[in-house]
């Protein structure tokens, strides 16, 4: 926990450091939420090749964080959070020229039913 999954389309493929971005959102998590560390943030991206916008003009991006964390947080914890990663999105996605961004954030808790196992490197026998 959190599990975050970000969706992004082809044209921002070459505008976003995926690797710094997760960094950053990670370190951002970390300040912004009590319980939330950079050693149990997990990123996931997924470039995605066909989205619609509207009425399918050119020039359109869209890029999207899912950010699931454990309940118990406050409706104005996940939304300073959405917000922060929201901020975070468009200082990564400035330098996209020519192209109008369309950038959203969902804080959401995790279902009852998580569970999760972390297996420990082995160093051999």
């Amino acid at each position: 926990m959190p599990h975050i999954l970000v969706d992004h389309d082809a044209p921002l493929r070459e505008v976003l450091d995926r690797r710094r971005f997760a960094h950053e959102l990670h370190a951002l998590a970390a300040k912004t939420v009590d319980g939330i560390t950079i050693e149990s943030c997990k990123t996931r991206f997924r470039c995605v090749d066909d989205v619609v916008i509207a009425h399918d003009e050119p020039q359109q991006a869209l890029i999207h964080v899912d950010f699931a964390i454990l309940p118990g947080r406050t409706t104005e914890t996940k939304r300073e959070l959405g917000q922060a990663v929201l901020d975070l999105v468009r200082a990564h996605t400035a330098t996209a020229t020519g192209l109008t961004v369309h950038a959203s954030v969902e804080v959401r808790d995790l279902d009852a039913a998580y569970a999760k196992h972390v297996q420990p490197a082995t160093t051999g026998p």
